[in-house]
């Protein structure tokens, strides 16, 4: 009977209890749709994951083949989800850092054109974004015989854009790996360097050594010829244009049209993380006599961060999700690869799992990093 009274236990109790009612009713409506389906001669499983696809998709970020698996088709979608997902998180921070930094111009104009930027995407479905930019591409740039010549080699027409392509021959793992430690050895330098400065006061030279170890694994890798790339530069024919990497029109819409919905929600965390920093700080920078941008980037840009990370992967996590609606556009993202399946396979209930098992996994990824970085740069009292 002490257990009763005992908070700890009854909590846990309640919690367990929760548990297995959820998971007595998630059975029982798997009972049911399975029992309804087998009546009807329906087909249930995850068999048909082994089948082969048999599909063509238009883009592919990994390799795939028509005669691949059904699995390795949704592996595809789910590639190409996280590609541009990625992309239009990177692209979209770092135009909403700008655009932010912008709003809080002393500037009367820059402010007010900042300030229709972020209106003017906000108030307007994304949807109608893709539609429009995809319709531009489509419909405003030259066919691929007139192709505009944006830089040598790069060219872009209705088509898509079209630019140099490096393959790897030789050494891609050992490329990546000397990357990836020239990255972590920067990083470490950098730490220790500005922390000893922190201790004895001493001039930081650790950004040059930093560069310098970032830089040198990889040069050493390509002096001791360790890896072999071939470059294949687009050229212009009468016609068409050969060679490169081509970018379809429908990943430049998507990528174009999340980036810019991105950046206008980060603008607005950044100018209300900026807003949020005592107006002291201004000052004090000021009187240690700081110009306006060294001052934006030490002093109020730091301690913005805290306040700008928790909003922030709220917009991640939109990102990720609001992919979704390449669709719209064809492009053949997780979903229209998903639906594709449900078509051949006409197995809706177990694609569908998939796909929401994929984007619940991606989401819940994305916030404990963010949750992780989030404890990193948080204020801890003494």
């Amino acid at each position: 009977m002490a257990l009763l009274y005992n908070a700890r236990y009854r909590a846990l109790f309640y919690q367990w209890l929760a548990i297995g009612v959820i998971g007595l009713i998630a059975w029982s409506m798997f009972a049911t749709a399975s029992h309804n389906l087998a009546r009807n001669d329906i087909a249930t499983g995850f068999a048909y994951l082994s089948r082969q696809a048999g599909f063509v998709i238009s883009e592919a970020a990994i390799a795939y083949e028509p005669s691949d698996t059904v699995a390795r088709a949704l592996l595809v979608g789910l590639a190409n989800t996280i590609k541009v997902s990625l992309l239009a998180a990177v692209f979209g921070t770092i135009l909403g850092l700008l655009v932010g930094i912008g709003r809080m111009s002393r500037n009367p104009l820059l402010q007010r054109l900042m300030l229709s930027y972020v209106e003017a995407l906000r108030n307007v479905p994304l949807l109608l974004y893709l539609l429009f930019w995809y319709a531009v591409i489509i419909n405003v740039l030259p066919p691929v015989r007139a192709a505009l010549p944006l830089a040598p080699h790069v060219y872009l027409s209705n088509s898509g854009l079209v630019i140099p392509s490096v393959t790897f021959e030789r050494g891609f793992p050992l490329a990546f790996a000397a990357i990836a430690l020239g990255i972590v050895s920067a990083l470490m330098i950098r730490h220790f360097s500005l922390r000893r400065r922190l201790a004895t006061g001493t001039p930081n030279h650790g950004t040059v050594i930093a560069w310098i170890a970032a830089i040198a694994p990889i040069a050493l890798v390509l002096l001791l010829d360790g890896i072999a790339m071939a470059f294949d530069l687009p050229e212009k024919g009468r016609f068409r244009l050969t060679g490169g990497l081509q970018v379809k029109p429908e990943f430049v819409a998507l990528l174009f049209g999340l980036a810019l919905s991105v950046s206008a929600n980060v603008a607005e965390i950044v100018r209300a993380g900026i807003q949020a920093v005592n107006k002291g700080q201004w000052e004090a920078a000021m009187a240690l006599g700081l110009p306006p941008r060294r001052t934006m980037r030490l002093v109020i840009l730091p301690q913005a961060l805290r306040l700008i990370i928790p909003p922030l992967t709220n917009t991640y996590l939109t990102v990720f999700k609001n992919s979704s609606l390449a669709i719209a556009i064809g492009y053949p993202d997780l979903v229209m690869v998903s639906n594709t399946v449900m078509n051949q396979t006409g197995q809706a209930m177990e694609t569908i799992a998939i796909f929401m098992g994929a984007y619940l996994s991606l989401s819940i990824a994305i916030s404990l990093f963010m949750n992780w970085y989030n404890k990193r740069v948080a204020l801890k009292e003494r």
